[in-house]
């Protein structure tokens, strides 16, 4: 069986609530070296990342400016995960991204060898893991149910427009180039990994809401301090950061919770919880004193009555954002059929310009013996004149 080298690459800021987790499961499956870019970090991450690259597995670098630049970011990281390490397949993750083989009897590492390099690259679905809200404290073994919600159920209930994109999974090679949200990469596509070694993606965006307010004021901030990148109108980060600023997000964060795991559009899932008590049962965590808190059951909920008043909130803020939603969708779909149109326009042009340059020379051609044909008519009508007038003379 052939061996490969699968290299993680991640872009950090302030997530020093998961980034344990995090490597922890991705190391256990395999994963043979993970380069890390703390990006100026002041929660104490950079002090857990220090930890990690004692191993030698998890490679830390730095980049401090605020500006939001992560295509340029992870693509060097990508691009050394190749010419460095040598790596046979890529994964540019996010944080409260974990990766898992949808098959239980196997390892993400497992599932690469099996995948064929010659796909190039392959989109990984990615589910959003929820369950009952915290103020803060432990998240893993509380965030167990996907949110399976159709998309107009999610729209109209808690105003989010759609389900995370797909990450995607590529070979290593020196000069790709990975898009601003790891969401795809300059290498085609051309298959995927057999349906026995698939993989997805169970994000953890809404652990807790120290976690999640932080979050969104840094994406904020950042997108505010690059004026050259220019996020979607429906980007949900930055029309939280709206809410933030507001001061409603707490009540929206409370509201995109399930009120139980019997709500309709979820469903149970703990693999990540329990492979991460598993590596602290049988020894297996790198730094368990750091994975620990990750699993705690220690956690400050919220009442009863502070979730009926964020519902009471919600039901007010929830039809704006989703008239805000769709009016950006408006404005997309505007620019993009003016856009389609000054496409099609420029294209018939084109066209047109082809047609001409292609039939100009059969054209010059016919005129130019138009006009010797004209040139030589008086001398053929006097020579057929002549030879009329010889005819009747000699009858």
């Amino acid at each position: 069986m052939r061996d490969v080298t699968v290299v993680m690459t991640v872009m950090v800021r302030d997530e020093a609530d998961v980034i344990s987790a995090m490597l922890e499961h991705h190391l256990a499956q395999g994963i043979d070296i993970i380069l890390v870019t703390d990006n100026g970090s002041v929660d104490g991450t950079r002090d857990i990342l220090a930890r990690y690259g004692e191993s030698g597995r998890v490679v830390v670098s730095d980049y401090l400016a605020h500006d939001k630049n992560q295509t340029a970011v992870v693509s060097a990281m990508a691009s050394r995960a190749a010419t460095e390490f040598g790596a046979t397949w890529v994964i540019n993750a996010d944080a409260d991204e974990f990766f898992l083989p949808t098959h239980p009897a196997t390892t993400l590492k497992e599932a690469l060898r099996r995948t064929p390099t010659g796909i190039g690259a392959f989109p990984v679905p990615v589910v959003n893991m929820t369950g009952e809200p915290a103020v803060h404290g432990g998240w893993a073994n509380r965030l167990t149910l996907r949110d399976e919600r159709d998309e107009a159920s999610l729209l109209s209930t808690v105003a989010l427009h759609a389900h995370p994109s797909d990450d995607v999974i590529h070979v290593g090679r020196a000069d790709v180039t990975v898009q601003q949200g790891n969401h795809g990469v300059d290498i085609p596509s051309i298959g995927r990994p057999a349906p026995e070694f698939d993989i997805e993606v169970q994000h953890f965006p809404w652990r807790t809401y120290a976690q999640y307010s932080t979050k969104v004021m840094n994406t904020g901030l950042s997108y505010d301090a690059n004026p050259l990148l220019n996020p979607s109108p429906r980007h949900h980060g930055m029309r939280d950061y709206r809410l933030l600023r507001a001061g409603l997000l707490e009540d929206v964060y409370l509201h995109r919770h399930p009120r139980s795991s019997d709500d309709e559009g979820f469903s149970s899932d703990d693999r990540v919880a329990r492979g991460l008590r598993r590596l602290l049962d049988e020894g297996r965590a790198v730094h368990p004193d750091l994975l620990r808190a990750a699993v705690s059951q220690e956690w400050v909920p919220y009442d009863a009555a502070r979730r009926e008043r964020a519902a009471e909130v919600a039901a007010l803020v929830v039809p704006l954002v989703i008239e805000e939603i769709g009016a950006s969708t408006r404005w997309r779909d505007l620019y993009r059929g003016e856009a389609a149109r000054r496409a099609r326009a420029e294209a018939d042009a084109e066209d047109l310009r082809h047609e001409l340059r292609e039939s100009l020379p059969t054209r010059l051609d016919a005129r130019r013996t138009r006009a010797r044909r004209l040139a030589t008519l008086p001398g053929r009508v006097l020579r057929f004149g002549i030879r009329r007038i010889g005819r009747l003379l000699n009858r």
